[in-house]
């Protein structure tokens, strides 16, 4: 017992009895409870890495049926409102990553992308489109007529290494290849934005399948086009090709070169 206690009872019991009970009090030092640590938030499950190749907008040379390549003419003005309407499809989303090839008719419509998903995009020159030599510049019927046999073989079956002076398919595809596999190996995780050239995108997804382009073109890729390649476990997966769902019916246009 302690003194204090000890004291009071001793005074109690020397005063006489009115009836009226005694206060005590209790010198006791009363600590807060001890709080228990706040629930952490679970930490937000990570998404694989997807690549959102974009074809650029349609060029004044895509109007004009010429071979690009990579000269560098700009946008049409159809081009321009189709790469408005891209930037409107996107609006909302959020990339972790925003790349484009540096020529004018694919970094102009990343442009207007950019204006409409606040941010801007880096310029990559190996997501060019391939370098097409002597044919560049050169309407089909021009090809025809100056390089006939050229002509003959790729009508056969398309190859890029008849184009005369032209960058030719293996280079073409392990510029493409390196490209694309720098951007996943700084992004693992979340959409990544890429606004390049129909060559580039025939790549992509013919490596997805495992087959070497050369310039074949099974692949629909239309101007301000939308495909997507996911990337899980390392491994790549089309998770669609050619989505237009966004363009105007007079802005469809069909697939041409660059």
């Amino acid at each position: 017992m302690s003194r204090a206690i000890a004291r009071a009872i001793l005074l109690r019991s020397a005063q006489p009895d009115r009836g009226i009970p005694e206060k005590v009090s209790i010198d006791i030092e009363i600590r807060s409870a001890r709080s228990e640590p706040p629930d952490l938030p679970l930490a937000p499950k990570l998404t694989p890495a997807r690549l959102i190749l974009v074809r650029h907008g349609q060029s004044t040379w895509n109007r004009e049926h010429r071979i690009q390549g990579q000269l560098d003419p700009p946008l049409s003005g159809e081009g321009r409102r189709q790469a408005e309407l891209l930037g409107r499809r996107l609006a909302g989303r959020r990339f972790t990553g925003f790349f484009a090839s540096d020529l004018k008719r694919a970094f102009e419509t990343a442009e207007a992308i950019g204006s409409a998903i606040g941010l801007d995009p880096e310029p990559r020159p190996a997501l060019r489109e391939i370098y097409l030599g002597e044919w560049e510049g050169l309407r089909t019927e021009e090809i025809a007529q100056g390089f006939p046999e050229a002509w003959a073989r790729w009508n056969e079956e398309p190859d890029w290494d008849v184009v005369p002076g032209g960058e030719g398919a293996d280079r073409f595809e392990t510029r493409v290849v390196a490209a694309l596999d720098a951007i996943l190996e700084g992004h693992a995780h979340g959409d990544l934005l890429v606004v390049t050239h129909g060559g580039v995108i025939q790549v992509a997804l013919h490596r997805a399948v495992g087959r070497p382009s050369h310039g074949l073109f099974p692949f629909k890729i239309q101007n301000a086009s939308i495909s997507v390649i996911e990337h899980p476990d390392g491994r790549m997966v089309i998770a669609g090709s050619n989505d237009i769902a966004h363009l105007e019916p007079a802005l469809v246009t069909e697939p041409g070169p660059g």
